[in-house]
């Protein structure tokens, strides 16, 4: 996904605190290797990724954390909730992100989980900088100032 592209899809879960605790550097739209009973889940919209983050493992991206509850409809064949789902990325996507990760020191971050327009499941994935306490402050003044001030134009006019 293009850098400040936004997807167009129904969102199933987001990740709102991301962007509060990290830089985000660039974006990646990755696919996910789920199951039946996980998309039908997903569907629903109970899924939570503010936890989760995702990692390399033998040469492959995967999501580690995520919480997408059973689906209560399936019977015996349901998944398990926190299991590990791999990502899917073209290759020189994946020796970027690895490479960022192992020499650079960033962090693999799921914004969020969402449908495109064919109805796929897709994740929104950043490679990102952990943000220190001084800059998450100055982030926290900026938000309350343009606030304030989109707040006072209101006003006026």
């Amino acid at each position: 996904m293009a850098k400040g592209a936004k997807p167009r899809g129904r969102i199933a879960a987001e990740n709102r605190k991301a962007r509060f605790n990290y830089e985000i550097i660039e974006t990646f739209e990755a696919g996910l290797v789920l199951t039946g009973t996980e998309v039908k889940s997903l569907r629903q919209g109970k899924a939570n990724i503010a936890e989760s983050y995702a990692t390399e493992e033998n040469g492959e991206i995967w999501l580690i954390n995520s919480h997408i509850p059973e689906y209560l409809q399936a019977n015996r064949f349901n998944h398990e909730p926190r299991r590990h789902r791999k990502l899917l990325l073209n290759a020189r996507e994946v020796r970027k992100l690895i490479g960022a990760v192992q020499r650079e020191g960033m962090s693999l971050v799921p914004l969020k989980i969402y449908f495109n327009d064919r109805g796929i499941a897709k994740l929104e994935l950043a490679l990102a900088r952990g943000k220190k306490q001084h800059d998450k402050r100055e982030t926290e003044m900026k938000r309350d100032w343009d606030r304030q001030k989109a707040r006072l134009l209101r006003d006026r006019g």
